[in-house]
Parts: C-alpha cells; sequence; structure tokens
C-alpha cells in the first residue's frame, strides 16, 4: 500500500508538472515585454523605452491622451514581421494541444490508479507524450525565434501613429521569452520523464492493480 500510495504521488505531481507548463504557455502571449526597445525619440515616449510584445506594443507617455499607451499588432497587417505572426499562432495552437496533452495525461493517470489494462494505460502515455512534445515545440520555436530578432536587432517598420522608430538605438530580450523558455522546459521534461518510464516499463498482461507502480511518470 506504501509503495502504490507514492506511486500515486508521483503521478500526480507529474500532472500537476504539465498543467503549470501549459499554464506559462498560454500566459506568454498576453505579456507585452517580449523584446524591450530603446529609442532616440523621448519626447513622445518615456525614457524612450517601448515594450514589443506578440498582439501589441506599449510605451509611456506623458503628452499623449493616456500615461501609457498600447498599439495592436494583427496577423494581416503589413509591417508584422514573420517572427511575430509566426509566435500568434504557433502560441494560440499550443495552447489547444496542451488542453488535449493534460486531458489525455489525466486520463492515463487515472486509468493507472485503477489498474485499467496495462496495454491500454501504455498506448494512453504514448499519447500524452506526444502531445507534450507538440506543445512545447510550438512553444519554443517562436520564442527563440523572437530572441534570435532581437540578439540580431532586426528591424520593424512601424506605421506612424505608432511613434516608434523602424530600428531602435539596441533590443533586450523581455519576460515573455524568459517564461517561454521556462515553460518549454516544464513541458519537455514531462515529456522526457514519460518516454524514459515507456522505454523502462516491461508490458505485462496482468491485469492486477498492484502492477500499476510500473506506470508512475517519474520512476
Amino acid at each position: 500500500n506504501l509503495i502504490k500510495n507514492t506511486t500515486v504521488h508521483w503521478q500526480f505531481a507529474g500532472l500537476v508538472l504539465g498543467f503549470v507548463g501549459w499554464i506559462m504557455t498560454a500566459s506568454i502571449s498576453g505579456v507585452n515585454d517580449w523584446r524591450i526597445w530603446y529609442v532616440d525619440n523621448q519626447t513622445v515616449i518615456t525614457g524612450g523605452l517601448a515594450w514589443v510584445g506578440v498582439w501589441r506594443v506599449c510605451f509611456n507617455s506623458h503628452i499623449l491622451d493616456s500615461a501609457e499607451i498600447c498599439k495592436s499588432i494583427s496577423l494581416t497587417d503589413s509591417f508584422t514581421p514573420p517572427e511575430i505572426a509566426a509566435a500568434q499562432v504557433l502560441c494560440m495552437v499550443a495552447v489547444g494541444v496542451g488542453v488535449l496533452a493534460i486531458l489525455v495525461a489525466g486520463y492515463a493517470v487515472r486509468n493507472a490508479i485503477f489498474g485499467v489494462n496495462n496495454r491500454h494505460v501504455r498506448l494512453t502515455f504514448v499519447m500524452a507524450c506526444s502531445l507534450f512534445w507538440l506543445t512545447a515545440v510550438c512553444s519554443l520555436v517562436p520564442v527563440f525565434w523572437n530572441m534570435n530578432s532581437v540578439l540580431t536587432n532586426l528591424t520593424i517598420d512601424f506605421p506612424p501613429d505608432f511613434y516608434l522608430p523602424s530600428t531602435p538605438v539596441k533590443q533586450e530580450v523581455g519576460s515573455g521569452i524568459g517564461i517561454g523558455i521556462g515553460s518549454g522546459c516544464l513541458l519537455l521534461t514531462q515529456f522526457l520523464k514519460i518516454f524514459d518510464c515507456l522505454k523502462k516499463t516491461s508490458i505485462s498482461e496482468d491485469p492486477k492493480p498492484n502492477r500499476i507502480s510500473k506506470y508512475s511518470i517519474f520512476k
């Protein structure tokens, strides 16, 4: 019983890890500061500091209508660079695939706890493993693409009403990219743990519930 209870705890911990990674993935598209821009124009932009996110650009201003000005970036805008357009699409895909991954992983853990057929449990874990891997890829591709754009100081041809030049004085990596890397690492860790468990597991036709310890995500 002690071994069984410990197994259940590790299975639940693995599910929580995947859920936390998905929460971080879902949050990164709403973070404004994927890229931090420093510009010369401090007349309109207070401190010459602007934040470029996936869906909007924001900066503080003491001469415009409000203290914080935000301009939206649409997928269909002609000035939207490919790395931001890719982030808009892939982050949404990652959220959807992540939901499926959590549901399938939760179902797999439930089946393992109640001692459902061994092969069925293994197949469900394989599906969860694949979905977590796909979620991580959809999250990390736009994150690293945008980070490369920051490090190489790539330009964005903003329209005049954004009050931003096409080329900043310099750019820095913002917290959105950091959160994206963290979420991708959590999801990949979940994937690797499940994959490692599947490699070590020897399939048995014995349906007895006391064999479910073989399906611990973090064995």
